[in-house]
């Protein structure tokens, strides 16, 4: 049910912009959307498991914001973005 930091290095070094960034808004929201998708899978077998239902929402939502901030201040860094997570279709 979580991201194991081997997971997350590679991630990390897909969307990373330099040697040394690991907090730029691309890698955060590439996080979030892996850990999104591992919750999804959770909640197929866990249907009453609400608690994590609501940490859930949680990380939509800042995904959502990052996604908002990184569109209003690179158009181009968003669109690839979106189109390397397969986000919208």
């Amino acid at each position: 049910m979580a991201v194991y930091g081997y997971q997350k290095a590679e991630i990390v070094k897909k969307f990373q912009r330099g040697t040394m960034d690991t907090g730029s808004s691309e890698v955060q929201i590439a996080l979030l959307t892996a850990r999104i998708k591992d919750l999804t899978e959770h909640f197929k077998t866990h249907k009453k498991d609400h608690h994590s239902r609501y940490g859930l929402v949680a990380l939509v939502n800042r995904r959502k914001k990052l996604l908002a901030y990184l569109r209003n201040t690179a158009p181009e860094r968003y669109t690839k973005v979106i189109a390397e997570l397969e986000l919208r279709k």
